[in-house]
């Protein structure tokens, strides 16, 4: 049944998403709050600063007020930096007229208060303004969406039936989704994968090999997990899509934006002349720092996370932290036991 969806954020996972749900035959309207790059999309149905190559659907309506692309919608989808998400939020909760089901597709966890995405949007849409909100996450490159490349991810939600919804409304012969109710692990997953991903490709940059990839792939997802289900999730989303999925792909991939920062980490730049040389937000920055002050609260130990850190923040040089990191006293593989 043909659905009317706002997507919020023009982005390269936004505009893929938008183009998705615009050739499964929805109605779709994509907001932003860049003028010239809305104006590019309803003129020239486009969007080069973040898919240089994709012709957008001339069915997806660009829009410059947040009110217009949310009027009569059934569905908003959010795919904004983990850091606009609180602001959006509110916007959207100021702004709708009906009762839309929320879907988020961002990654991240919130800076200082360390809440995970799902969370801040609770905080800030009223329950009479949202049907429920529905997590779309899983090993995904927006460059390979828009292509119609084969990909799989995940609707995570408490309420099932939402869930099953969002499956319904993107699942295509190229895109395919599974459902969860783990709404914890998945967003974890999504969040913690870009931490690892900066690690991979700083090895990379060092000029490391495949062993030393799949050292910190394996050892990075028991970080994931152990702080995951520390937080309440179901150890078995780790070595599912939102788990060990995302982040092969996102350790492996030149695509990744998290890789791609590492491997000039590694090759010794700075994280100043990283960012810059990105141009486009690397979550996985924000996300370590949110991630290691998480963990120190509630007592988990991420050895990697902390080495990550101490590279991103404190200045320390890369190659000596992996010495530091590989030179720790020896433990026991598996640190802790899954009731």
């Amino acid at each position: 049944m043909k659905q009317k969806v706002a997507v919020l954020g023009p982005g390269s996972w936004g505009t893929a998403l938008a183009q998705v749900l615009a050739e499964n035959g929805h109605e779709v309207k994509i907001w932003g709050n860049h003028p010239a790059q809305i104006d590019e999309i309803n003129t020239y149905h486009t969007n080069r600063h973040y898919l240089p190559d994709l012709k957008i659907p001339e069915s997806i309506q660009g829009c410059k007020e947040i009110e217009e692309a949310i009027e009569g919608a059934d569905a908003v989808l959010f795919v904004v930096p983990t850091k606009a998400i609180r602001i959006v939020a509110r916007q959207f909760n100021e702004a709708v007229k009906n009762k839309p089901v929320v879907i988020h597709a961002s990654k991240g966890l919130e800076q200082d208060t360390h809440k995970r995405i799902s969370e801040v949007l609770a905080e800030e849409i009223t329950e009479e303004n949202r049907q429920g909100i529905v997590v779309l996450s899983g090993p995904s490159h927006a460059e390979e969406v828009a292509v119609h490349d084969i990909t799989t991810i995940t609707a995570a939600s408490k309420d099932e039936d939402l869930a099953k919804y969002v499956q319904t409304l993107f699942m295509n012969q190229y895109l395919r989704i599974y459902t969860n109710t783990d709404v914890v692990g998945v967003e974890m997953g999504a969040a913690l994968k870009n931490i690892i991903a900066l690690g991979a490709g700083a090895l990379h940059g060092l000029s490391y090999g495949d062993d030393a990839k799949a050292a910190i792939m394996t050892r990075g997802l028991a970080e994931i997990s152990r702080l995951g289900v520390a937080m309440g999730a179901n150890p078995l989303t780790f070595i599912g899509l939102s788990g060990v999925g995302d982040l092969i792909v996102t350790c492996t991939s030149v695509h990744s934006r998290n890789w791609r920062a590492g491997n000039l980490l590694g090759k010794g730049h700075n994280l100043d002349e990283v960012l810059d040389n990105m141009g486009m937000i690397v979550e996985g920055v924000s996300t370590t720092k949110a991630a290691k002050e998480l963990a120190e609260t509630i007592g988990v130990q991420m050895p990697i996370t902390e080495t990550i850190y101490k590279v991103l923040y404190e200045g320390k040089d890369v190659r000596q932290a992996c010495t530091e990191l590989m030179l720790r006293e020896g433990t026991f593989e598996n640190e802790f036991t899954l009731e």
